[in-house]
């Protein structure tokens, strides 16, 4: 009996090829996509978004060619409170979120990885360029042989059960011959543009989408450099990230930084390029944030495939 593996499609080319892979890899295939807002609730035209009606009549369209059942899960309420709320929450306490990676944490491999196990799939499949290997010291996520698509760094919160029930088929392969094989294969999709943005937020407004979904305004207030002396005004400290430094407005011989915000201050502190980094970690006990951290490093791992998928024409290494 085949293996059957569920597709998370977005009604891109990724997804749509990695769909395409699988299947000739000899899976039983569903695509599914996940319903992950409304476009009412963010404000935002349908056609400007992903996850929008045109990108589900996509992925259906790509299934029907393929030949394979499809889907679609309302993972609204979820996405809302894990990801909206989250991405909200970290900017008003002086955090810069990646919400990439919190719907990767809590809805893809999370939700999603349920629903799987429900409908008796082996696998999760998602269009990430990235490798899974594994060895006699677990599952490892290594990086997809495109550096220009580089999508590992979202993906660092998989656990070694979540790593060893998922397959990234497009590891192997670059864009163009992601493309290639679309174009090969018919898909209508196989130029659609890649999305860029966060996908809720698409003009990359931030500050007014959080404005709007608070209904409360930013309020300007004091840059601050590292001798505590005031040195221009900001327009709401929500809008900056340390390490900034374009777009802050102060004249100065030297180019400011922002090395640290105080939302309880409403401050937003400057300095050097050198006063960004630091010997030590935050102490926590002293700050009412609730600060995460995670150490990553680089390991070469022996190259075993974490799931039966392998390239076409390919050899393991």
């Amino acid at each position: 009996m085949a293996k059957k593996a569920l597709i998370a499609m977005s009604g891109g080319v990724d997804s749509s090829v990695a769909a395409y892979l699988m299947k000739e890899a000899g899976y039983d295939c569903i695509g599914v996509t996940m319903k992950l807002y409304d476009n009412e609730d963010i404000g935002m035209a349908r056609e400007k978004t992903c996850c929008s009606l045109s990108d589900i009549e996509d992925a259906r369209s790509v299934c029907v060619k393929l030949g394979i059942p499809y889907y679609v899960f309302n993972f609204k309420d979820d996405f809302k409170e894990k990801v909206i709320d989250n991405f909200i929450s970290c900017y008003q306490n002086g955090m810069t979120p990646n919400p990439c990676i919190e719907c990767n944490r809590h809805l893809k491999f999370e939700h999603l990885y349920k629903r799987a196990k429900v409908l008796h799939c082996d696998v999760i499949v998602t269009g990430h360029y990235a490798k899974i290997t594994h060895d006699e010291q677990g599952y490892h996520l290594l990086k997809g042989v495109d550096d220009s698509k580089d999508q590992s760094y979202v993906l660092y919160s998989l656990t070694q059960e979540q790593l060893a029930n998922t397959c990234f088929p497009l590891g192997d392969y670059s864009k163009t011959e992601i493309r290639k094989i679309a174009e090969e294969q018919g898909f209508f999709n196989a130029h659609k543009h890649d999305s860029q943005d966060i996908c809720f937020i698409p003009d990359g407004d931030y500050m007014s989408f959080i404005e709007k979904t608070t209904g409360k305004k930013s309020e300007p207030g004091d840059f601050v450099n590292q001798e505590g002396e005031v040195v221009g005004r900001h327009k709401g400290y929500y809008g900056y990230t340390i390490g900034q430094r374009k777009g802050l407005g102060i004249s100065a011989p030297k180019p400011y930084y922002v090395t640290e915000i105080r939302p309880e201050e409403n401050k937003v502190i400057v300095g050097s390029n050198e006063d960004l980094f630091k010997t030590d970690l935050p102490d926590r006990k002293r700050s009412n944030r609730q600060e995460k951290f995670r150490w990553n490093s680089r390991h070469s791992f022996l190259r075993t495939t974490a799931c039966d998928y392998q390239r076409p024409g390919s050899s393991p290494v």
